[in-house]
């Protein structure tokens, strides 16, 4: 039976997603939280390996509140750059698949961001993710897997999809950003892309979302739609709604290099969107 170490496979939002494919597809799946053992420390690490012996390791911690980092840029590096470093020290043979963002992105683009685009990050988050990135890379480690991906919603954690759908039920009335433009994904079906990714041995940087593209306010209103709550859904420009950090007005991920390297294509995120609400129900 293969094994695969799972980091943030306890709470995380992706990482609970990736132990169920795994398991679903006869994997021993070993979850792995922050209180299990000591990330910062690389003996600890290579031990942890030593013990699982997985085949894969995933690596799906990181720091995701976008506007604090901006004040606490250190704490996102910390967990951003310096653990997948670490982490990369410790994983001996065994395939690292590690999780970054389309925050890279500075957002300018006229068409989907490909892999080889340049990349240029416009906060804090962003450039610590893509800090991890290059550690990783520097490494040269024999199998290394580097999969971006945006916009999560999923089960077991709250998420964007959520919280709307907790507010609309509560308000008379929401207002989302309609000005930023992404790849909203669902995290069962960014964990089978990741799982088909480490079955087709692909290695390098590839881009795993769902199909098509939305503002958060379309998301927001397909979800309310879907949920079936009488709670309209109004758009607003990001001047009307400021944030601490930039966030690219236009990030979409194109998919091409993972349907090449494993014959998968993504489903588009309204169907995903339709499942994950019909199991909140």
């Amino acid at each position: 039976m293969n094994t695969a170490l799972v980091f943030g496979g306890r709470t995380g939002l992706l990482g609970q997603a990736l132990c169920a494919a795994l398991t679903q597809a006869g994997w021993r799946a070993v979850p792995i939280g922050r209180t299990d053992v000591d990330l910062w420390d690389v003996d600890a690490l290579r031990a942890l390996v030593t013990q699982v012996r997985p085949q894969v390791v995933f690596n799906a911690i990181a720091y995701t509140a976008v506007d604090r980092a901006e004040d606490e840029p250190q704490e996102a590096w910390r967990v951003n750059a310096l653990f997948p470093r670490l982490l990369g020290q410790a994983v001996g043979t065994a395939h690292l698949v590690h999780y970054s963002t389309d925050y890279v992105f500075d957002g300018r683009a006229t068409r989907p961001y490909l892999p080889t685009d340049p990349v240029n990050p416009q906060c804090v988050y962003g450039r610590t993710k893509l800090e991890g990135e290059t550690e990783l890379t520097r490494l040269g480690l024999a199998r290394l897997t580097i999969v971006r991906t945006a916009w999560l919603f999923g089960p077991g954690r709250m998420n964007f999809v959520a919280r709307i759908l907790e507010l609309a039920r509560s308000r008379p009335e929401l207002t989302i950003v309609h000005d930023q433009v992404g790849s909203p994904t669902f995290t069962p079906d960014l964990a089978a892309a990741s799982l088909a990714l480490v079955q087709a041995g692909a290695t390098g940087i590839f881009h795993a979302v769902n199909a098509g593209q939305a503002s958060w306010c379309e998301l927001a209103a397909e979800a309310v739609h879907v949920a079936g709550i009488a709670c309209p859904v109004r758009p607003i420009t990001s001047a009307e709604y400021p944030q601490k950090a930039a966030r690219p007005a236009y990030s979409v991920l194109d998919t091409t290099s993972l349907t090449a390297a494993t014959g998968m294509t993504p489903r588009s995120w309204a169907l995903a969107l339709r499942e994950y609400i019909r199991a909140l129900r």
